[in-house]
């Protein structure tokens, strides 16, 4: 029965049960005659031996150990496969693909900014592209002490150093803390850069970083709405100049923009005219209930108190003021 046993085939491959993983190593390091070597699309597969690699297989396909890897292995050329002698060798699974990965600030950072002594507490968030960018540094950095190797390993290396690297762009140029938002392009460019750099030494590449948003403290937000809304409130003046403005940039007619003046005069008008109604309506009700209208005349045609047309009524349309 032993002698069955070892001539069991057995497949080596990499099913990437685990998303995100970068590099996977074959557990099994006893390779027996008839085994068969799987590599899916996305995989590239390495096998070592003594911790030297043998040879590098990136095609993705169905391959006999025997015939199909060994003619290919650098110093296992000649390896011949006997009854109780299994090839001893370490098969790394390399991940080719492109990985998408979120991250967000652990704590705020404090940003120095005028009028704040203590700094600007904010947070970022955004996503980072990795993957395998060397074959060989990986394997001498990583692969001798490592299963695997993951974006979450990536991520937790990235997270350590990124409150000073957003601290560095940030401050960069004097750039404006109120408005990151606007120039986060930049900053995030900068900092993929030094990013890249930093996991090129693990073979890993940073092929991109983005920041999504910057969140800011309450407080902060609040002041950014209320100095929004300060800035929209004026005169009618200058309302309708912006307005007509923005008809032009959006290439309205003057016709058009008369129109819309037309139409604003008149709601106004008509507004005015409500008024005026109800204060008619309201005197007329008053002379129903059996009150007689002061005497001495029919009243003052202006109101005393502002100048506005009476019209006959008894209060003031525009402020209300009593006129006999």
């Amino acid at each position: 029965m032993g002698f069955l046993k070892n001539q069991f085939s057995s497949v080596i491959e990499w099913n990437e049960n685990g998303a995100g993983v970068l590099f996977y190593k074959f557990q099994n390091q006893e390779i027996k005659k008839g085994s068969r070597l799987i590599i899916r699309p996305g995989q590239d597969a390495i096998f070592l031996y003594n911790g030297k690699v043998e040879g590098i297989f990136q095609e993705d396909g169905d391959y006999d150990i025997e015939s199909d890897i060994i003619p290919f292995l650098t110093t296992l050329k000649s390896f011949k496969f006997g009854f109780n002698t299994p090839l001893r060798a370490e098969v790394l699974f390399i991940n080719t693909k492109e990985l998408l990965v979120k991250w967000g600030t652990k704590n705020a950072i404090n940003l120095p900014a005028p009028g704040l002594p203590g700094g600007m507490p904010i947070r970022a968030f955004g996503t980072f592209n990795c993957r395998v960018a060397a074959h060989d540094v990986l394997i001498e950095k990583l692969a001798g002490i490592r299963q695997t190797y993951t974006v979450e390993d990536v991520k937790e290396r990235i997270i350590a150093s990124l409150d000073q690297l957003l601290m560095s762009w940030i401050s960069k140029e004097g750039r404006d803390m109120f408005n990151l938002q606007a120039d986060a392009r930049n900053i995030a460019k900068g900092i993929e850069g030094e990013l890249d750099t930093d996991m090129e030494t693990l073979g890993i590449g940073i092929s991109g970083f983005t920041i999504e948003s910057f969140s800011y403290p309450e407080e902060i937000r609040k002041m950014q709405e209320k100095a929004a809304a300060q800035s929209m409130v004026g005169d009618m003046n200058k309302y309708t100049q912006m307005a007509a403005a923005d008809s032009m940039g959006k290439g309205g007619s003057g016709a058009g923009m008369a129109s819309d003046m037309v139409g604003l005069q008149m709601g106004m008008a008509i507004g005015q005219q409500m008024v005026n109604q109800m204060n008619l309506n309201g005197g007329a009700n008053t002379a129903g209930q059996g009150q007689q209208p002061a005497q001495g005349g029919a009243g003052p045609k202006f109101c005393p108190n502002c100048g506005t047309p009476t019209t006959g009524s008894k209060f003031c349309g525009n402020c209300g003021n009593q006129l006999f």
